[in-house]
Formats: structure tokens, sequence, C-alpha cells
């Protein structure tokens, strides 16, 4: 509870005393009118004075206009028939305690979010003159050598140089289990250094560090509106003038009608506290403070799971997926490689000591030498293995091609490492491969020399990841990859994924995921998710983009319209359940507020509500829809985190 907070509980309970003290007393008229605008004005002034604002700038129709006339309106009308002032003050007491919940759920809402924005360093350390010294984050340039030790947060992206520790990075992932670091290892800003010093050496600016990015991600959060959102500020700004205009219609008119058409009295402090009533009950406040609060809220427990929604329009889509794409490569495999065997052209397996395999090696890896693909990585590790070394002062003219391998100029030999569509575009015949695995061709001086087989690790947790899928409603999971269709096929039938296109481009895959999107029927979606790099293209035209253990990845920061905090595929079938969760408690307040509302705006125009009843039809249903609301910050897990699966305790 914040200090405006715990000052206007101070207003509501001193209101609330001196109310119940002037009860007892039943002073009327004049006297008992000064009497009750002390609690009046103490629990009301902030209202009247927004109401008066809002008059001036020509915004009169909302809430507080409404509660200003509707309570000044019951005070009138208690001196005019010498009743008490109870009622009136009740109007504003109920209609403050109702406000000081929502600003309690909104702060408990944003307490949830700013225990990610905790994240944010305060200081990085930089060694002056073997002194640590504390300096801005800001003023910390790339490149530039920063100590941290244990207990302090890592507060910039970079590379370490000395030093072994263990990583908590719950407050970007969710995930409880400590991740170890070593030289030479990337490190992301925003985790915390638990036991060992570690000297990093940043690579990028602060304004650029993931940490930023992250935080930036989850400011502007609000800023994306879903359509249900949206539709109640419209709903909102419709609805409010049309009540007044019917509530003035209903002080005025029956009056009216029964003097010149029917010969009765008037009743004209009849029809203009039944009017009151009727805006007193008329107040939209439940629907345009838990719809947001809802769709926040949501937001704000998803980032406590690891899952960062760039926006509650995106979490109003998630709710409709019904077919998931994925990316074979680091979202359902570990993106780990390793080179299982060298083949000559007739696809004899090359013996280990064999000048044939080692210079088949020497050329892949050495084209590969600029790029930072796993597959690439993997084709170093196995020729440094066998004793050789990357010498870059060998390779130049290296050039990628997207999807398909690199091509380059090696000791002033022509050669490409790649997949078969490479070798096709070089005109270089090349022959099958029988075996499962990633298929990487070599071409030396424009002839084929034979290929490498690489295959990659399906992850632990991918195969119950599609069963969660199933459970959440996704209806069909599909998987494209840039790699082999015979290995594609293996993973599918592995994980038990319903189809799957191999030997994709980036923009093959874009391509099938608007088919995809045009099959779809009504309010289905497609989502599609990958590592955030390769498939930017892919993730932007999706209807919802889902980058996966994105930490530290720009693009997929940018592309993705959720990005999942850790590696786990289970985290989509998590995101889909908290948004399915979201979207039902929303329109659950969405209908209660308004059945409560229609049913009692009819009885008080009827005369049989009065303002007690208008009381709880403004009052309560706001206060039951934003405890409503309320429920998305908590989230059920669908599986157990990484530790409990370990043997190790979960925090």
């Amino acid at each position: 509870m914040d200090k405006r907070q715990k000052k206007n509980l101070i207003r509501i309970i001193a209101a609330a005393v001196m109310t119940g003290i002037l009860i007892p007393l039943n002073v009327r008229g004049i006297a008992g009118l000064l009497l009750y605008m002390i609690p009046y004005l103490t629990v009301g002034y902030d209202i009247l004075k927004k109401a008066w604002k809002g008059l001036i700038k020509g915004r009169a129709f909302d809430e507080n206009f409404l509660m200003a006339v509707a309570t000044i309106g019951a005070l009138a009308l208690a001196v005019y028939k010498d009743e008490g002032y109870t009622e009136a003050i009740a109007v504003m007491l109920f209609y403050q305690v109702g406000e000081w919940f929502q600003n309690y759920a909104l702060g408990k809402s944003r307490r949830n979010i700013s225990q990610l924005m905790d994240i944010r360093p305060d200081y990085a350390n930089i060694e002056e003159d073997g002194q640590l010294k504390q300096v801005d984050p800001d003023d910390v340039m790339p490149g530039s050598i920063i100590i941290v030790q244990p207990g302090e947060k890592v507060p910039i992206d970079g590379i370490v140089k000395e030093g072994e520790s263990s990583l908590d990075t719950s407050a970007l992932t969710g995930e409880s289990v400590p991740r170890n670091i070593s030289p030479g290892q990337e490190i992301i800003s925003g985790c915390i250094n638990q036991t060992g010093v570690l000297k990093i050496q940043t690579t990028r600016e602060f304004g650029d560090s993931t940490v930023s990015k992250i935080l930036d991600l989850v400011e502007n959060a609000s800023s994306r509106k879903a359509r249900t959102e949206n539709f109640i500020s419209r709903f909102a700004r419709v609805y409010t003038p049309a009540v007044v205009y019917s509530a003035l219609a209903l002080a005025v008119l029956p009056p009216v009608i029964r003097m010149a058409a029917m010969g009765l009295s008037p009743q004209w402090s009849v029809w203009i506290y039944r009017a009151l009533t009727f805006l007193v009950i008329s107040c939209p406040c439940a629907l345009v403070i838990s719809i947001p609060l809802g769709f926040f809220a949501g937001i704000g427990g998803a980032s406590r799971a690891g899952v960062l929604v760039k926006g509650s329009s995106y979490m109003e889509t998630l709710a409709q997926v019904r077919t998931v794409v994925f990316d074979k490569t680091g979202t359902l495999t570990k993106g780990v490689f390793k080179v299982q065997g060298v083949h000559d052209p007739e696809e004899v397996p090359l013996s280990k000591g064999d000048s044939k395999r080692l210079r088949i090696l020497e050329y892949a890896a050495l084209a590969e030498s600029a790029s930072s693909h796993p597959i690439s990585r993997s084709l170093r590790e196995a020729y440094e293995e066998l004793g050789g070394s990357i010498d870059r002062s060998r390779v130049s003219d290296i050039k990628e091609i997207s999807g398909s391998g690199v091509t380059a100029v090696i000791d002033g030999i022509q050669a490409a490492a790649g997949n078969r569509k490479l070798m096709e575009t070089l005109g270089i015949k090349v022959s099958d491969c029988s075996h499962p695995g990633t298929i990487v061709y070599v071409a030396i001086d424009r002839q084929y020399a034979g290929h490498i087989l690489i295959s990659d690790v399906i992850k632990e947790t991918s195969r119950e990841a599609i069963r969660l899928l199933s459970s959440q409603g996704v209806s069909k999971t599909v998987m494209l990859t840039g790699d082999r269709p015979e290995t594609a096929g293996h993973v599918a039938e592995e994980l038990g994924i319903t189809e799957y296109h191999g030997g994709l481009l980036p923009e093959d895959k874009v391509s099938r995921v608007e088919e995809l999107i045009a099959s779809e029927k009504g309010r289905e979606k497609v989502a599609f998710t990958g590592d955030g790099v390769n498939d930017a293209p892919v993730l932007a035209r999706a209807d919802v983009g889902i980058a996966m253990g994105a930490l530290g990845s720009d693009a997929a920061i940018e592309a993705a319209d959720i990005v999942l905090m850790d590696d786990d595929p289970r985290q989509i079938a998590q995101a889909i359940s908290i948004s399915k969760k979201t979207l039902r408690i929303v329109y659950e307040n969405i209908y209660f507020a308004i059945g409560v509302k229609l049913t009692c705006l009819v009885l008080g125009a009827l005369g049989l509500a009065g303002m007690w009843a208008a009381i709880f039809a403004d009052v309560g249903v706001m206060v039951l829809a934003v405890l409503n609301a309320l429920r998305t910050l908590h989230v059920k897990k669908l599986f157990p985190s990484r530790g409990s699966e370990a043997g190790l305790p979960a925090r």
C-alpha cells in the first residue's frame, strides 16, 4: 500500500466514523446539511474537483460527473423533503471504497511487474588502479571490462573473460534452477551472480543490452490494447452521455405528462430521485476499470512465469490460437549439433585418420568460420578435435546464402558448404545420404568432395510440450525447417507432430504460414514459434509470433509478439493457458457488469430500486469485478519446474 492509498483509506474511515456518529443524532434541516457536509467533503472533495475540471474542459460525461450530480442532487432532495442525508454520503463513501480497491488491485499488478523491473542494474563495477569503482551502466562502452561480484546484477551483456559462477535467472525466465557460467561464454544482463567473481568484457552499450530491451517491452505493453479493451472504451464514450440524457428525460418527462395529459400531481421529487438513482446505477466503472485491469494483471502474471507479452491485443489473439507452427532447430531440438561422420561421394564413412576426411572438414570449417550458426560451430569443433586450427587469414570472399549455406575462397580455391539447394544453385551434382540427420555437402574447386553428417538432439520436454498444447485446445501442430525432409520427418514422428515440411528457405516458411492462416476459419489463429534470429520474417507474419529462449536476441524481442524467456517449449502451452484464463475472466466481468446494470436500471426507472440498490449496482459490481480481475495474477503451472524434475528444490 503506497502513501496515496493510505491517505485515501484514512479519508474513507474518517468519513465513515463521522457519518456513524451523526446518524443517531438525527439532525435535520440546514444544521444537518452543514454537519453532513463535513464527512461528504472529506471523502468526496477530489471527485467534485475532477468533475468540475472535466466540465470546464468539455469532458463532462465521466464517472466523476455522474457521482457529483447524483450526490449533490440527493443532498438537495434531502433538504427539500426534510429527510436524512445518509444515502448521499453513502453513495460517495462506497464509491471511494470501490476506487480504493481498484487502485490497490492496480498497484498489486504493478508490483508483480515491478519484480521483473528489479532486473534494472543500479551500477557497473570497473577496475581503476586496483580499486573497484561504481559507474552508471550508460557510461560503459562496448569492449570495456566490468567486474560482477557475488550477489550483484549483471548490468550489461558481454563475454566472461575470467571466473566461474552460477547465475540466478529467475527474474528473466521464471526458472528456479541456477545456470553455470564459465570463461568464453556469453552472459546477459539482468541475471544475478550468485557465487564467484566474474570479469566480463561488454559487447553492447547498456541501452542495447537485453535488460534494457526487456524493460522497454514491459513498460510499453499497455499501449497495445486488445479489441475487447478498445470496445469497452468506445462503449463507455457512447453509453455515458446516453444514460445522462435518459436520466434527464426520466426526471422531466413523467412529471410533465402527469400534469399536462393526466391532470395529476407532477411528483417532481419522486421522479428526480429516480433519475438520480438511475445515474448512480448507470456509472460504467466496473467495465471501464476491470477490463483493462484484467489484461494488465494477466500480463503481470505471465511475466512472473517468464512469458513477456507485448500487449493485451496479443494476449487476446493467443487465446484464439488453434494451430502452432514450430521451427525445429533450437525450438524443438537443443540446437547443439555434433558431427557424427564424414562420408565420401559414395556415402562410405571415412576413417578418423583419413586425410580426405580431414580435408573435407577443414574446408567446411573454414568456409563456415564467420558464422555463429550452431551447425557452423559444430564443424569448427570437429575440425579442432582432429588437431586442426581455424586460420581466418586463409579465407576470403565469404558469402552467406540465407537458408542454403556459404561459399568462400580458401587458399585461393573456391569452396562451398551447405545443403542440396546450394549445390544445385552452383550446378554441382551430389549423392544422396540415407542416414537421418542434417547433411552438409562440401564442394572444393567446384567439385563435389563429400558430405558431413550432423545430428541434433531433441529436447527432453518437446514431446510433453506437444501433449500440453493439445490439452489447451491446439488442434494442429506443424514443423517448418530448412533441414532435410527425412530429418524433419524423423523428428515429427518422434514428437507426434501432425504436419511437417523440410528443405525450406525463410521465404518458404512465410508462404507456408500464410497458407495456414488462409485455411483457418473464423476466430482461429496461427502462432509461429522460432528462435527469433533467422525466423524474424515469419515471426512478424504469423497471427502471433513467439520467440523461444530468446535471451539476448535483438531480432526475437523486436519481431515477436510474445517472448518466452526460457528455451522450454512447454512454455508455449503455459502462455496459451494464461491468455485463456485472462480472456475468460475479462468476459465474466463484462457479462456480470452489464447484466446487473441493465436489471438495476430497469428497476430504478420503475421505482423498485432505491439509492442503496444503486450503490450495489455501481460500487458493489465494481469491487467484485476488480477482485475477479485479480485472479489473473495467479498462474497455474502446467508442468513442474526443471528444478523439481531434477530433484532440486524449487524456490
